[in-house]
């Protein structure tokens, strides 16, 4: 299941003969899709997976909100560091070439469009690549924008990992997001359990299905009710 970043050379899959993804194959998957010497921002929750199946060799340099470029997987056991965590307060490792830097030069590094790919995860995505990722609308949700909407607007490429429905079975790829906007038109890459998506941002809002996993891409459209190229 090795794949390209160009949706246009990449040849639709569809995987009948296993289950869904589980969260580390999809982050797997998107390691494999960022591009050698990218600098990148892992998002709060799964998207901080990424980081720990990234190749050293592709030189991958991941940066974080609360001030640090060169970001390396999650620390355990010995490695641990409380000083040193992601912006979710997650103990990680640094990478040699590591730097720290005050908060606001982060936050201009990544409003500034100096990030190549940024990995969020969502509540709902539509099919014209609005985010909605940092409140569901419920009167006891605790809203948690954090720098989303930066990093949404600012990364060169937008890519989402989440699952696609959810748990009452309803699709989170979607024709309109009902929940609150993060961000207009930003996604480009959607990963999921079920399914690899490509979304058309920034023409008609095209959705394409670059893999399927345990479901066929036909059956996938009817359960998504929206048309798939």
């Amino acid at each position: 299941m090795t794949g390209t970043l160009d949706a246009r050379t990449r040849r639709r899959v569809e995987h009948l003969d296993r289950g869904p993804l589980d969260r580390g194959e999809i982050a797997a998957m998107i390691a494999r899709d960022i591009a050698p010497g990218s600098y990148v921002n892992l998002g709060i929750g799964q998207p901080t997976m990424v980081a720990d199946y990234l190749d050293p060799a592709a030189e991958v340099v991941l940066h974080t909100e609360n001030g640090m470029l060169g970001m390396g997987g999650a620390a355990t056991g010995d490695a641990i560091d409380p000083d040193l965590t992601n912006a979710g307060k997650v103990p990680v490792t640094e990478t040699p070439g590591a730097s720290y830097f005050h908060h606001a030069d982060s936050f201009a590094m990544m409003r500034g469009g100096h990030l190549d790919v940024c990995v969020l995860g969502a509540f709902q995505v539509s099919e014209r690549g609005d985010l909605a990722n940092w409140h569901t609308g419920a009167p006891d949700a605790i809203p948690a924008v954090g720098g989303a909407m930066d990093l949404a607007i600012g990364a060169k490429r937008v890519f989402v990992m989440m699952t696609l429905f959810g748990k009452d079975r309803t699709a989170k790829l979607v024709p309109e997001c009902s929940y609150p906007l993060t961000g207009l038109r930003c996604v480009s890459r959607l990963y999921t359990e079920y399914a690899i998506f490509d979304i058309d941002n920034a023409g008609d809002g095209r959705v394409r299905v670059l893999e399927t996993f345990a479901i066929s891409i036909a059956a996938l459209e009817k359960r998504l009710h929206i048309a798939l190229s």
